[in-house]
């Protein structure tokens, strides 16, 4: 179980490095009278402080094995099993790992290569068995005595912590390191791992004195891999607060140590960075030269926090330069990804609280099962005593039981609460977007059955970023729950309405053919333009654009229904917004003429309560 006084793949930059780096010192080149046993200590030290030295002598080892004790050859195999994961070779080293864990007998080496497993199944996505094997890996950390594979494992805990969201837990571990005695030399990745926490979560930027402390402490520990994965989130700190020239200069300084590293994964988040930046400074072609190479160079089939972003650029970059065709094919893709990666974060922050109840309730029902075995004992023993004193201790026994089962069943409420509260988005009340996918492709399979026709809407707020920068999220989430409301007036008992994400949603008509689609679509327009809001100084006016499909023409698949619905809303967007479009631009039904302004403002909402989106 994960316990803060008890003691992740890398999700942005630094996971592999969380589990793998145990050596930070650079030694001499050997000599060729360097024995076997040398060559693998020198070997598990420099895998990323030297990469391409750790490679040539691990190719020496392989040749040398049998020169090695049975104990170094399980080491050996797990720099080599390491090696295959660093090279993105999943399918060899997990059951390279998998051996090493049920077989080596070395306590050490259980730890860092269930460290390094997972890794790889964070990486994978396979978020429950990895939060499981995690907390088979706290489990082990006390039996390690090795300071190596415990900075391993309070490493990858800390990485995959943060992961899953859980950012104070996280924390704690990271700060274990820099705590840990044995562990001094370790203090620069434990000062990167913890500020990279605290950055996600918001508890600290990127001009405060801790990063230039930490990247000096990395830079000394000679560590470039991690100061500059520091930098680069002071980088985004930077193009946050509009200052591109800053976060170029500072990357353009260090690319090419970030080149020389052939590590894919930062080197795609500092090009995202670099595309942003550029972005934002006017600079186009640079820009779509940087997210190019990001997407070029993304794991192919995996939504990571990087391509969503390069995708954006590359659309933005086409639709600056009028490229209406190329900007709506990088649009289709960014949101594609941008989808892909925000259900893979949902899927870990599931997989840790699944995990966790599973954990507690196994728990429990041991706990339930020796209380049982107690009591059958207790029954023997007590044969020959009091038999009042007797029941009363049984009594008390039974009681303690009665207990335990009325705790599992409280537990088993709980995981039924959790899973219903996955289906709701938290803000609004109305479907989550994987809930909305489910319920919808469960429709649409039974109205392709009975040949019905059905048409899906797409909603999408206009210039809600305006709102919140101009307002504050506070305002902007009344103006999310208006627009809901707003919607919720004009739907029937059985339409499914989801919001897929920021200010977007979508509405599935079953029994509804187009031009019926259209004329409901337009009726809520107009009840959500009508629906303003006061901000901090002035009315909040509200529109929207819409999108629709119908199965007439994109047949009864939801991911077609809803690429020609987005079709149909880009459309919108292009034509001044406030409308909606139906697959063809002719096709839109164009606004009414603006709502008459209320007589009299709303007032203020003063108890509403802002849900980050």
């Amino acid at each position: 179980m994960f316990r803060a006084g008890h003691f992740s793949r890398a999700i942005i930059l630094t996971a592999l490095l969380a589990g793998w780096q145990v050596g930070a010192a650079i030694a001499a080149v050997p000599t060729p009278a360097e024995d076997s046993v040398q060559m693998l200590e020198r070997a598990d030290k420099l895998k990323t402080a030297d990469h391409g030295e750790f490679l040539r002598l691990l190719s020496q080892l392989d040749q040398r094995a049998t020169e090695l004790s049975p104990g170094q050859q399980w080491h050996l195999r797990y720099l080599d099993a390491w090696q295959s994961a660093f090279d993105g070779r999943y399918d060899l080293a997990r059951p390279q790992l998998h051996d090493i864990i049920t077989r080596s007998g070395d306590p050490t080496l259980q730890v860092r290569a269930l460290a390094t497993l997972v890794n790889i199944l964070g990486f994978g996505q396979h978020y429950e068995e990895a939060f499981t094997q995690l907390s088979t890996l706290v489990d082990l950390l006390p039996s390690a005595k090795s300071a190596e594979a415990r900075y391993q494992a309070l490493g990858e805990t800390a990485q995959f912590l943060a992961a899953a969201g859980q950012y104070e837990l996280a924390s704690d571990y990271a700060q274990r390191i820099l705590d840990d005695p044995e562990l001094r030399d370790r203090a620069c990745q434990g000062m990167a791992f913890k500020l990279r926490v605290l950055f996600r979560a918001g508890k600290v930027r990127g001009t405060d004195p801790e990063y230039d402390r930490g990247i000096d402490t990395c830079i000394k520990a000679k560590q470039a891999l991690y100061a500059n994965s520091l930098r680069n989130d002071q980088a985004k700190y930077a193009i946050e607060q509009g200052r591109p020239k800053d976060a170029i200069l500072l990357l353009q300084a260090h690319y090419d140590e970030f080149v020389s590293y052939h590590y894919r994964v930062l080197m795609n988040a500092v090009n995202v960075t670099l595309a942003q930046a550029y972005l934002q400074l006017g600079d186009l072609v640079a820009a779509r030269k940087y997210a190019s190479e990001a997407v070029t160079e993304a794991v192919k089939d995996k939504f990571s926090d990087s391509l969503g972003p390069a995708y954006q650029v590359l659309y933005q970059v086409e639709d600056k330069l009028g490229n209406t065709r190329a900007a709506l094919d990088f649009h289709k893709q960014y949101m594609e990804a941008d989808k892909g990666y925000l259900n893979d974060v949902s899927a870990r922050a599931i997989a840790y609280q699944t995990v966790k109840q599973q954990l507690l309730a196994n728990k429990m029902e041991v706990d339930s099962l020796n209380k049982q075995n107690e009591i059958l004992q207790l029954q023997r023993e007590l044969d020959h005593k009091d038999m009042e004193t007797s029941r009363l201790y049984i009594a008390l026994l039974i009681t303690i039981v009665a207990s335990i089962a009325f705790w599992l069943l409280r537990i088993k409420r709980s995981q039924m609460r959790f899973k219903r509260l996955a289906t709701r988005d938290s803000l609004t009340g109305i479907h989550s977007r994987q809930h909305f996918v489910d319920e919808t492709e469960l429709a649409l399979r039974a109205a392709a059955k009975a040949t019905r026709a059905a048409c899906l809407v797409l909603v999408d707020l206009d210039h809600f970023k305006e709102v919140n920068d101009t307002h504050g999220h506070v305002i902007g989430d009344l103006v999310l729950k208006r627009a809901v409301a707003a919607c919720q007036h004009h739907l029937h008992r059985r339409d499914i309405f989801g919001r897929l994400g920021g200010e977007e949603f979508a509405i599935y008509l079953p029994d509804c053919s187009a031009i019926r689609a259209r004329e409901r679509a337009e009726r809520i327009r107009q009840a959500i333009a009508a629906t303003p809001l006061w901000g901090e100084t002035r009315l909040v006016v509200i529109t929207a654009s819409f999108g629709v499909a119908s199965t007439d023409r994109s047949g009864y698949d939801l991911r077609q229904m809803m690429i020609d619905a987005d079709n149909g809303l880009f459309q919108a967007k292009r034509d001044g917004r406030n409308r909606v479009v139906y697959s063809e631009p002719a096709d839109f039904i164009a606004p009414a003429a603006a709502p008459a302004t209320p007589a009299g403002p709303e007032p203020p909402m003063e108890h509403a309560v802002g849900v980050p989106n």
